[in-house]
């Protein structure tokens, strides 16, 4: 019997019920985990051989995840039996790849920094304990070969209630005042309003020195850790709608962080714009020196055929000339953020078939309005299945090819291929489309596959050098019922 998807989204704390694994996590040998002592040829970065993907260690690698909570190192208790059990959960059904916001506004979130006797925070002091979480995440990733994506600045720590207990807040600290600094005790605005100067003290900026003093001894702890590790992404903000002149100034700071340890690095930027063509996006499309990846999560809160072509028109126009790793670290998908779960797991095939080098779903956080499928079952499937899907290619020597599909309708089906050698059609819902395989001669081997039941059918051959009729399997009973076919030539 087939698992259908209003049976998955009906309550991600249901799900998680449901599907609890066993407390049983992964046993490594620690004694061979020496993250620092790892060659620049080791560290994350751009594929030698497709630089619109990434290698680690040396290998092209595909980057899929999905985790109950950004701010992983500071949930350490997390579902289902702490932060090894997540990972490990992750990893089994074919993930690799978190994302990790430096925040601590969720319930028995810890700070950076420690406190006097009179119980206030002295910014000139560090809280060992959140410091120690942070470092555990990553060496718990780095056993597991999972990349972490850090984000640096998250502005909705620095905004209405998160605000009013956050260090930096210059009634919670012996450091400094607000009339020193300009740093208004309450905020009840939305981060995006931008009534909080804390993010304009860079020096071409607005020139706080007496804020940008405590901001560079952070972010230098932070990299002090996380430079010992070589699978981690760094983006400077979640989100911003800052000035690039805050972004610039903390690319180049933590940069040249890392060339004091004589490593390399890689660094983007994530705009708040949902519309890909916002010149707020053009910061880090124009410099490519500067951030050598590009992130467009923003545009998960886009639907259908419109979140397919306005990735494609970045692809295509904004990066054809600098080829660039295209990120998407957060999948939106749930009824507070970009409509449906369900068109969530059609966002993370969009992604990869329109040729990004990773896909993420979204933390649930709320379980019963989550911003996205998280670790549900429902993420557990679609990435079990993606990864199947993309381990049966050379995902790496495939473009997107849209061009090949005649007979569609708007957002009925994607095609990715190598032509010649493979070609994958993926159908969101049940439909019919024609695939120009005229660049093929000979027979082709057809295989479908059943996402939701994460099965192969049986293959089948037909001939090639034809226009080959493609009609996805499913009853048509449910509108989510996904498929993806593989056709490819004899070896």
């Amino acid at each position: 019997m087939k698992t259908l998807i209003p049976c998955l989204i009906l309550g991600t704390a249901l799900m998680h019920m449901a599907c609890t694994p066993s407390p049983e996590t992964t046993e490594y040998d620690t004694e061979r985990v020496q993250a620092a002592d790892f060659d620049n040829e080791d560290r994350i970065q751009p594929y030698s051989g497709n630089p619109r993907y990434w290698q680690y260690k040396g290998r092209p690698v595909l980057l899929l995840g999905a985790s109950d909570q950004d701010n992983l190192f500071n949930h350490p208790d997390i579902w289902p039996f702490g932060l090894e059990s997540h990972l490990d959960l992750m990893v089994e059904n074919g993930g690799n790849y978190i994302r990790n916001v430096m925040s601590s506004r969720d319930p028995d979130n810890l700070w950076a920094f420690g406190k006097n006797e009179d119980g206030l925070y002295n910014l000139d002091t560090w809280n060992e304990a959140y410091w120690s979480r942070f470092e555990t995440l990553l060496e718990r990733a780095f056993e597991r070969d999972i990349i972490v994506q850090i984000e640096l600045w998250d502005r909705f720590d620095f905004a209405r209630a998160p605000w009013q207990d956050n260090p930096y807040n210059p009634k919670n600290n012996g450091n400094y005042t607000s009339e020193e600094t300009g740093l208004p005790e309450v905020i009840e605005t939305h981060p995006g309003q931008r009534e909080n100067p804390f993010f304009r003290s860079p020096p071409d900026f607005e020139d706080i020195p007496q804020i940008l003093h405590y901001q560079e001894a952070h972010i230098e702890q932070l990299m002090s850790i996380a430079l010992k590790y070589p699978n981690v992404l760094y983006v400077i903000s979640n989100e911003t709608n800052e000035s690039p002149l805050w972004s610039d100034y903390w690319a180049h700071f933590i940069r040249d962080e890392a060339e004091k340890a004589e490593a390399v690095i890689h660094v983007t930027e994530m705009w708040d714009a949902w519309d890909l063509g916002d010149p707020e996006h053009d910061a880090t499309f124009d410099q490519p020196e500067l951030y050598t990846f590009v992130d467009v999560s923003q545009n998960n809160h886009q639907s259908g055929q419109t979140h397919w072509d306005n990735a494609q028109m970045v692809r295509n126009e904004r990066l054809s000339d600098g080829l660039r790793p295209m990120n998407s670290v957060k999948i939106y998908g749930g009824p507070t953020h970009g409509r449906s779960l369900e068109e969530a797991t059609h966002r993370l095939w969009r992604n990869i078939f329109g040729g990004f080098a990773s896909s993420r779903f979204h933390r649930t956080h709320n379980p019963f309005a989550p911003a996205g499928p998280g670790l549900s079952p429902l993420a557990q499937i679609q990435i079990k299945s993606l990864r199947m899907f993309t381990d049966s290619i050379n995902v790496f020597a495939c473009e997107p090819a849209n061009q090949l599909l005649s007979n569609r309708e708007e957002n009925e089906a994607y095609a990715f291929a190598e032509e010649g050698q493979t070609y994958a059609v993926y159908f969101p819902n049940p439909g019919s489309v024609d695939l120009d395989l005229s660049g093929v001669s000979g027979p082709v081997t057809v295989e479908w596959l059943d996402i939701m039941n994460s099965e192969w059918q049986e293959p089948f051959s037909v001939s090639g050098d034809r226009v080959l009729p493609l009609s996805a399997p499913g009853t048509g009973r449910w509108s989510g019922d996904p498929w993806a076919v593989l056709i490819t030539t004899p070896e």
